[in-house]
């Protein structure tokens, strides 16, 4: 008999991802308000040659998003693995009560 995961064990699925997502949203907002901050106070600063003949503004902007991508990949990561530790578990619990 196949059992399906309860509306309980769906929403704490959800609320761990939700949580994991909240959580890499407020390490990319501090990331993001470093670059609006330098821009707005010290936009001379963003000017300076850093990288390869690159200022710091357009290193820090692709550094963003490069870094955005990899939040992306780290939350799917992290998604999929809560799923599937949810997937065994309710396989074990469908393999014991048989």
């Amino acid at each position: 008999m196949h059992v399906n995961n309860t509306a309980e064990e769906k929403e704490a699925l959800t609320q761990q991802k939700s949580k994991l997502g909240v959580s890499l949203f407020f390490i990319y907002l501090v990331c993001y308000a470093g670059f609006v901050i330098l821009g707005v106070f010290k936009y001379e600063l963003l000017a300076t040659t850093v990288f390869f003949g690159l200022n710091l503004a357009l290193t820090y902007g692709i550094g963003l998003i490069i870094f955005a991508v990899i939040l992306g990949v780290i939350y799917n990561y992290y998604c999929t693995r809560y799923e599937d530790q949810a997937e065994e578990a309710d396989n074990q619990m469908e393999g014991g009560s048989k």
